[in-house]
């Protein structure tokens, strides 16, 4: 036997050794819902890379299936080596050479290994429920068939259903047995769903926990509403727990957040009421009890007396307070918790007593405090830190900026915790504080982030905040909604706060477009926050103006088709109009809206000066002519000027001459008659 490079022994391979299981995240695996249109639970913006969870599957991706047991052992057949082993303490090694003293008979191997499959299989018939195992095996391997017609599938679901019904219970918290029910809630009918969820009934407690049947529990809540409500009350008096479960708590969550109706989440944030809540608040199930139910904590205190409502407080309190505790379990992260700790809040702000509210407001911020960067990322989470922010102190907010200093490029693409940065510019009164903290931090990450909507946003609203050029009107409810409590807790004025933000901001905002400028106004995005920075920013201007006036200088039509000219790209070229004019255009009052710190007719003696005359031209007589209603801007920017800008006048009427009046009138480009006319003008 010759040695290995290196002069080791190679190992003796163990006798129960079996061989490498593929890893089942090679291959897609279709799921219930299409990818297209499959809900996702946010994330929390603490996680620098996305959440890795077990894969929702009834079958391994190729096919394949880990049989690995509870206990170690293993249910399917071992595939055993034939070869003989070589014992270590028969090998001599000696100057580079291997001798065996003693050769092991060939056949005793084989032996072996026959005994141990017999030993494997007698271990199999021993274990409960095997007989029922091997046959929804043998059935299963058919029916989880990628490449089959649905018709004879739904003949194997069929058979499949026959050989487990009655001992759903009892088999389904194996993880083998876990995955063919899983593969009948999968492909099976909506009658087959729901006979599995019927026989389950009264499980689900202990399914959920389990960390195979999982699985399945959160199949059947996604695809069975019918019986949504029943499987979650099964769930009440244990949430917390569950919550706090490793196993349990991401089930919970995602039901929550992405399958739920209002009524049916009250049955996982009952739990945190207190018991008297859950002895005294348990509805019928009539529309009066659910509407009630619905509005959750603030239904369970109306018409409640005064001490009532302070003992329901304590216990909403007291059961946050063991969520908080024990950080470690991820349950601070889920929007169930979010939406109990925003209704604890806004039920201090009902209570009469200002004192009172403000002791019960600063004593939750201090038991949470450290754990706010854990909930920007939901609706309710992100309205509480809004709420922390505006009602805080100074030095409260000052440690909120703190703990969000490494977070914020991942919170200026959330949908929801970007809600927070833009409160944070709302209500902070050190804008020294904002400057270092937080907007240099945003700038610093403009190229990363311009490209995103979320991204594109949280640019603006340094330069114009709550415009609803950019803002959805629910986006700008949602940030009015602290306007009062800042009316209260800050002492700036909300103008002059906007003023030294977007002061502060202009600069880094500025050397940015001037650095890629030509790349970024090429971008359908890029070019919005491109105009919104020149329109709006403060400063100096001539270097980013210089960097998008060259980028027109390049040949019209374009030589190279993957890269267009910018007045080719519909976006680009409404930009270019937008700065020649001197702002955005209001079609609602039909006006131009012009703004204080852009100087449109510096921008145009600007472009008469960069853009030389044969691009000026081709623009709008050759190619696609995408330069017609450009140009038709700039005259009549120039004829506004009157003489202030006549050289100008006389320079852009010399470059149409007769010649190029007539190709553009026997051309079929688009405004073509609008241009001679303002050409006449000139």
């Amino acid at each position: 036997m010759v040695v290995p490079k290196g002069g080791k022994k190679r190992p003796a391979a163990t006798k129960l050794e079996s061989k490498p299981k593929r890893r089942s995240s090679e291959k897609e695996i279709p799921s219930v819902t299409p990818k297209s249109t499959e809900k996702k639970r946010s994330r929390p913006i603490t996680h620098a890379f996305p959440v890795i969870e077990e894969p929702d599957s009834d079958l391994e991706e190729d096919g394949s299936e880990n049989w690995e047991d509870v206990d170690g052992e293993e249910d399917g057949d071992e595939v055993m080596d034939d070869e003989p082993l070589l014992d270590e303490d028969a090998m001599d090694v000696d100057e580079g050479t291997v001798t065996a003293k003693t050769q092991k008979d060939p056949n005793a191997a084989r032996e072996s290994h026959k005994a141990q499959r017999a030993l494997l299989e007698q271990r199999k018939a021993a274990k409960p429920h095997s007989t029922l195992l091997t046959d929804a095996k043998r059935v299963w391997s058919l029916a989880r068939q990628k490449n089959i017609p649905s018709a004879e599938r739904q003949k194997h679901v069929n058979e499949l259903m026959d050989v487990v019904r009655g001992n759903v219970k009892e088999i389904v918290f194996k993880h083998d047995a876990s995955r063919i029910v899983q593969t009948i809630v999968k492909y099976g009918r909506q009658k087959e769903r729901d006979e599995i969820a019927l026989e389950l009934k009264g499980k689900y407690n202990d399914l959920v926990q389990n960390k195979y049947s999982k699985f399945l529990v959160s199949k059947l809540i996604r695809i069975c509403p019918a019986h949504r409500a029943s499987i979650l009350q099964e769930f009440q008096s244990h949430v917390l727990r569950l919550l706090l479960h490793r196993e349990a708590s991401p089930v919970l969550a995602d039901v929550f957040e992405l399958h739920a109706n209002a009524y049916e989440r009250t049955f996982l944030l009952r739990d945190f009421y207190g018991k008297e809540a859950l002895l005294f608040g348990m509805t019928k199930g009539s529309a009066e009890d659910k509407d009630s139910a619905k509005k959750g904590l603030a239904g369970l205190l109306e018409g409640a007396n005064d001490e009532r409502q302070k003992r329901t407080l304590a216990a909403v309190k007291e059961n946050l307070m063991l969520v908080f505790n024990n950080p470690d379990k991820g349950a601070v992260t889920h929007a169930v918790v979010h939406r109990v700790l925003w209704e604890y809040l806004t039920a201090v702000n009902t209570i009469p007593d200002e004192a009172e509210q403000e002791r019960l407001r600063r004593e939750m911020f201090e038991s949470c405090q450290e754990l706010l960067a854990e909930m920007v990322h939901t609706k309710d989470g992100s309205r509480v830190v809004r709420e922390f922010l505006a009602q805080g102190t100074a030095k409260d907010r000052k440690q909120i900026l703190k703990l969000f200093k490494p977070h914020i490029e991942r919170m200026c693409l959330d949908d929801e915790a970007q809600l927070v940065l833009f409160t944070a510019l709302d209500v902070i009164d050190d804008t020294k504080l904002l400057a270092k903290s937080l907007i240099s931090e945003i700038t610093t990450s403009a190229n990363s982030i311009y490209e995103k909507p979320q991204g594109l946003r949280v640019l603006v609203y340094l330069l114009a905040p709550r415009t609803r050029r950019h803002f959805m009107p629910a986006q700008i409810a949602s940030l009015e909604e602290t306007d009062n409590a800042r009316a209260r807790t800050s002492k700036k004025d909300p103008e002059a706060r906007a003023t030294e933000v977007r002061k502060f901001a202009s600069e880094a905002l500025l050397q940015w477009i001037a650095e890629n400028g030509a790349k970024v106004s090429k971008e359908p995005r890029g070019c919005l926050i491109a105009t919104e920075v020149m329109l709006y920013a403060e400063g100096d201007k001539t270097s980013a103006t210089k960097t998008l006036l060259d980028a027109l200088t390049a040949t019209y039509p374009s030589l190279d088709t993957s890269s267009p000219h910018p007045i080719d790209l519909s976006w680009t070229s409404r930009m270019y109009k937008t700065l020649l004019q001197g702002g955005h255009y209001n079609k609602k009052a039909q006006v131009i809206e012009t703004a204080g710190q852009w100087n449109a007719s510096e921008f145009v003696t600007q472009f008469m000066n960069t853009v030389p005359q044969n691009i000026v031209v081709t623009m709008c007589t050759e190619g696609e002519k995408n330069g017609t209603f450009v140009i038709t801007t700039l005259c009549e920017a120039l004829v506004k000027s009157g003489d202030a800008k006549k050289d100008e006048r006389r320079k852009l009427k010399s470059w149409f001459g007769e010649k190029e009046r007539k190709i553009i009138q026997k051309g079929e480009g688009r405004g073509k008659d609008l241009l001679l006319e303002k050409l006449a003008l000139l």
